[in-house]
């Protein structure tokens, strides 16, 4: 059941094609009503994902409370969707792609506890990925490791790290390799970092439109974004042969999850909202991840999936910059390191 559920998901093209154009999108579960509702704001490029889970976790919930459930989506760059909730929308929960974008709900907009990574396991982050790369047929440009992308003529596609926490995932990956390469020499690494700027041909907003831009506008050599973003490329677009390629070295990107407690009060959703993400950690769960090529903490899936995703040295944002805080002060805040390195092109 499962299975085919996936398999369906990822045959829907038209949905999926569809779907890229819009920045923010609601999409609603079948127009007879329901026992209970509830709202998942969520990333980019996790549209297909939640269309599937919601499936799952409703069949559950009627197994379990012996309610029908209609839960609605809300998808755009997860910074994004973060300002939208501190703006009114009432997201009973956030299943996001950066810590900083759930931080920001308790520190900025008080309407989580400030310890809410505690409150579920592995800091709340239920699955996890790292950045790769995606090339064209035959890989043209010879690419397998992050210095094959600053070789004159390679043009990259990669989400802004200004507006997207893709974006930032990529940027702390390349960086992490830089210093993993250089060691304490900055003036190198500063270096390499210019370079790897000066490549990218088109900064798209989020995951989703650089996608779009390197496969339905044809722009690039190598798109830079969650491996599992390129891992289910391929399968969507199987006439353009597109390549993966996962670096040695990369950035362990976290997907952090939280119920928003000054929501859930409000909506009279505790129970349900909780249940929501308590169950993505359960094995059917964590098994629909597989399939959607994230990584997952569960041993049975992992040892599933164990030829699947390839053995990556993934550096963690306390190993590259120290904390999140202290990643978007340096790097990312106006006028931090990456606009001087940009500057310098």
């Amino acid at each position: 059941m499962l299975n085919s559920s996936l398999s369906a998901s990822r045959t829907r093209k038209g949905l999926w094609v569809g779907a890229l154009a819009l920045a923010f999108s609601l999409f609603t579960g079948p127009a007879s009503a329901q026992d209970r509702e509830m709202l998942n704001s969520s990333y980019d490029i996790a549209r297909e994902l939640f269309a599937d889970y919601n499936e799952l976790f409703a069949k559950h919930w009627q197994e379990e409370a012996g309610e029908t459930v209609n839960i609605k989506q809300s998808h755009a760059g997860s910074s994004k969707q973060a300002r939208a909730i501190m703006q009114g929308l009432s997201a009973d929960v956030v299943t996001y792609n950066q810590v900083t974008d759930v931080n920001v709900l308790a520190e900025r907009g008080k309407l989580i506890p400030e310890d809410w990574a505690s409150r579920l396991p592995n800091n709340s982050s239920p699955y996890y990925s790292t950045m790769a790369f995606l090339v064209r047929d035959g890989n043209p440009k010879n690419i397998h490791n992050w210095d094959d992308l600053v070789r004159e003529g390679v043009e990259l596609i990669m989400p802004n790290p200004k507006t997207s926490g893709n974006g930032r995932y990529t940027y702390l990956a390349a960086l992490g390799y830089a210093q993993e390469k250089y060691g304490d020499d900055q003036e190198k690494i500063d270096a390499f970092m210019s370079e790897l700027l000066g490549h990218v041909k088109v900064f798209d907003s989020g995951g989703r439109g650089a996608t779009t831009t390197f496969v339905e506008r044809g722009l690039g050599d190598v798109l830079l974004t969650f491996e599992s973003e390129v891992n289910n490329i391929p399968a969507l677009n199987p006439s353009k042969n597109l390549q993966v390629v996962v670096p040695k070295v990369s950035f362990l990107a976290e997907f952090p999850v939280a119920w928003i407690d000054k929501n859930i009060e409000k909506n009279g959703t505790e129970k349900l909202a909780k249940e929501y993400l308590q169950y993505l950690y359960s094995e059917d769960a964590q098994r629909l991840l597989a399939g959607f090529n994230y990584r997952v903490h569960n041993e049975t899936v992992k040892a599933e999936n164990a030829d699947k995703f390839p053995e990556v040295k993934l550096l963690s944002i306390k190993e590259i910059a120290g904390s999140w805080d202290n990643a978007m002060k340096t790097h990312f805040a106006s006028g931090g390191k990456l606009d001087q390195l940009q500057r310098q092109r």
